[in-house]
């Protein structure tokens, strides 16, 4: 961490998973911009949202499998170059399709660059330094994600929606050539067998028909031919994914994971947790901007506080969980995240920012910071040390999906279809029924915690508390972190 080298290549890595992290939450502000000038519904705001997600989930553990046997450099640089030039085509993208579009190639980009920048920070590091990385670009990272809306807010603002887009361009420019130059390229020699290409075929074309089925209902109706075959074709195929994957020998997925009932319990909660989260963030800003009348930019400050809470004291939190143990803090956390979703009930079209929005952020943001650390660690800690890696990716790709179920589910359970969203009235009704779910759907994840997640140091004599694990504050998911594998170079 003192080398020259070793200051570049966390750079790199920060500015490359930072441009991913920010595009995930400035289009969130953009979404009623966007719906206004293709005059959208419902419907295909959630595909510009749910068509990201849908790529990022079904290929975030093949991007890690890339790397490792392909070189982690070059995947990440492959990963990047890729979003900046679909951030291109949705910048100039002539209508919903071609945007739509443009997010699903994105959602490539991402899943080859976001398991690559922790991946690379991992093997070109020397072990005592790698905690000190990992800390420098946690930290940064999370300023980023804190600086996205603000700075989407102000380009919807001041220019068009579509520069939250051309604004990957120069940053990506800027990391190709950072890292070309000053970052080592490595490998994991002990990465053997084939890419599962079949699994990540069948996952993604599997999720892409449930979320299809579920978000076109209200358009074509639950009974009708095209959403039932969606539907049905979803669940056959994500089954034969898991077919696939207890009969190959390098699996995608490896099912041997959830044989640790303390892993299962702690995706459960992850699913619960993030469904509920990334639900009322999508509907969020459009609740804001339509119906209190806030700007874009004015938008985007109002969840600056959440951010800041969470880099203020997860890493507290994280710390805290490796003296007592993590059950009370995943009982606690999300109960709190759902206390903070109701509390949004209380924006509407009049009352101020004090006293409307503020109280739901610090309560949000209060439980998201009890929970977000002992989660991860948890995921990690619940198998053994080697498998560490794959136990953090499987656990991020949950939370991917659980974003992307409520992204397409929420909308439909509360009401909001069509164009209810350009009528302020009936869009704020459907939105008190939405976090109201998403709330209790967040304390559900409390209850499960407190049912099955236990303190291995004390529940289980003789067992040490888990080591603590680095905590990202990205609100998406949590953090990607891969144990130390063997490398071709270090700096």
């Amino acid at each position: 961490m003192s080398s020259t080298a070793g200051r570049w290549v966390v750079a790199v890595t920060v500015l490359g998973s930072a441009m991913a992290a920010i595009d995930s939450t400035v289009v969130g502000i953009a979404l009623p911009a966007i719906g206004g000038d293709f005059h959208l519904s419902v419907s295909s705001l959630q595909w510009v949202v749910s068509a990201y997600l849908l790529t990022l989930a079904g290929l975030l553990l093949v991007g890690g499998s890339l790397g490792d046997r392909y070189g982690r450099r070059r995947v990440f640089l492959i990963g990047v170059v890729c979003f900046a030039a679909t951030s291109l085509v949705c910048a100039v993208a002539p209508d919903a399709a071609v945007l739509i579009g443009g997010r699903a190639l994105q959602g490539v980009g991402a899943a080859l660059l976001t398991p690559g920048s922790l991946a690379i920070l991992r093997a070109s590091f020397v072990p005592d330094d790698q905690g000190r990385a990992v800390g420098a670009w946690s930290g940064l990272g999370g300023v980023a994600t804190a600086v996205g809306p603000f700075l989407g807010g102000f380009l919807i603002s001041a220019a068009s929606w579509r520069f939250i887009f051309v604004i990957n361009l120069p940053i990506a420019a800027l990391v190709v050539v950072m890292a070309t130059r000053h970052v080592p390229e490595t490998t994991d020699p002990d990465a053997a067998g084939p890419v599962d290409i079949p699994g990540a075929v069948l996952v993604c074309v599997g999720l892409v028909g449930l979320t299809a089925g579920i978000i076109e209902a209200p358009v074509h109706g639950w009974s009708s031919a095209p959403v039932t075959a969606a539907l049905v074709a979803g669940v056959l195929l994500l089954g034969a994914f898991l077919v696939v994957e207890s009969r190959t020998a390098h699996p995608l997925l490896p099912l041997w994971l959830f044989r640790s009932s303390q892993f299962n319990a702690t995706n459960g909660v992850t699913f619960l947790v993030y469904a509920a989260l990334s639900g009322a963030l999508f509907l969020l800003p459009i609740e804001l901007e339509q119906v209190s009348h806030y700007s874009p930019l004015e938008a985007g400050i109002s969840l600056l506080p959440l951010t800041f809470i969470m880099l203020a004291f997860s890493s507290r939190s994280g710390a805290l969980a490796t003296r007592i143990g993590p059950r009370l803090q995943m009982t606690m956390g999300p109960v709190l995240v759902g206390a903070g979703m109701i509390l949004f009930r209380l924006v509407g079209p009049t009352g101020t920012y004090a006293t409307e929005v503020l109280p739901a952020i610090v309560v949000l943001g209060a439980g998201l910071a009890l929970t977000v650390a002992p989660l991860t660690t948890t995921a990690l800690t619940s198998v053994t040390a080697d498998h560490a890696g794959i136990a953090s990716a499987v656990n991020n790709d949950v939370a991917r999906t659980g974003g992307l179920v409520a992204v397409a589910v929420l909308p439909v359970v509360a009401g909001i279809t069509g164009a209810s969203y350009l009528h302020p009235s009936a869009f704020d009704a459907g939105f008190r029924t939405a976090v109201l779910v998403a709330g209790v759907v967040a304390a559900g994840g409390g209850l499960l915690s407190a049912a099955l997640i236990r303190n291995p140091g004390r529940d289980r004599p003789g067992r040490p508390a888990p080591a603590p694990a680095p905590s990202y504050c990205a609100l998406e998911a949590p953090p990607l972190a891969v144990a130390a594998p063997s490398t071709t170079a270090a700096s």
